[in-house]
């Protein structure tokens, strides 16, 4: 594992350089948290309904989508899309290493690195200015950065899941797309699944998304109970196993069939 950890330490050092694009990005995060937070605003004074969570919590829950945005599973690892472009995925193999979790590794610190740079100054902005409230009680603290972990976990296995497609796809263009429209919505990324339909809540609560935003982020303010954190728990880290299980699978019989150019 030693190896594994130095990959993760060395990357996540590296990641931490691109200071410059991390504020550029806290700026756009600002601007999209904004439209999102006039539209919910809109929606709650129109409404006369019920809703079946408050306007305080959704505004924090749209922020700390904002603060935790570059830890969602939206994209591949670039550097791993050229590799296996350009066929330099051979000397992959080569390593005396196992190549799914080196790569899984490479995710985690593709997921920290830019989210430790981002989140900080998105929870102090928000929180003074824009109407973020802190966790519903300590316990809620604790429980939204225990399943925060978890869905971390689970957001690397999706990520991997992708970087593993591209053994399969010219350019992978198709997965940079597709999944992360489909996580965005499926996860409470534009729209809190409690204000999803009852139909469609009743199938997202199955997905393994919504162990990626809406989870820890209802546990944050409160509207899921701390002692719900452990069938929560199961969920997330059952989605990640499965998730890796079938990951592991499609690397192998990705790597037994896999022609590069000239080999």
């Amino acid at each position: 594992m030693r190896a594994y950890w130095a990959i993760l330490s060395a990357r996540f050092r590296m990641l931490l350089q691109y200071r410059a694009a991390a504020l550029a990005g806290l700026g756009t995060q600002l601007f999209w948290g904004l439209i999102l937070v006039m539209i919910y605003e809109a929606f709650y004074r129109s409404s006369d309904l019920k809703q079946p969570m408050t306007y305080a919590e959704v505004i924090t829950y749209v922020w700390l989508g904002q603060a935790m945005l570059a830890m969602l599973p939206w994209n591949v690892d670039l550097e791993v899309r050229h590799i296996v472009r350009s066929g330099n995925v051979a000397y992959e193999l080569l390593r005396p290493l196992d190549l799914y979790t080196h790569w899984y590794f490479r995710a985690l610190s593709l997921r920290t690195a830019p989210t430790v740079l981002r989140a900080a100054p998105m929870f102090l902005v928000a929180m003074l200015f824009f109407g973020m409230q802190p966790p519903a009680s300590v316990t809620s603290a604790a429980a939204w950065l225990v399943s925060m972990i978890a869905a971390l976990l689970l957001g690397c296995a999706l990520t991997n899941l992708m970087n593993v497609s591209l053994l399969w796809t010219v350019s992978g263009d198709g997965v940079i797309h597709l999944v992360p429209a489909a996580l965005l919505v499926m996860s409470g990324m534009i729209v809190p699944l409690p204000l999803m339909p009852d139909w469609a809540q009743s199938v997202l609560s199955v997905l393994p998304f919504r162990g990626v935003v809406d989870v820890p982020f209802r546990l944050y303010v409160g509207h899921l109970p701390p002692a719900r954190l452990p069938l929560l728990l199961t969920h997330q880290l059952g989605w990640t196993a499965a998730l890796i299980a079938l990951g592991r699978w499609l690397m192998a019989r990705g790597t037994r069939r896999l022609v590069v150019q000239g080999g």
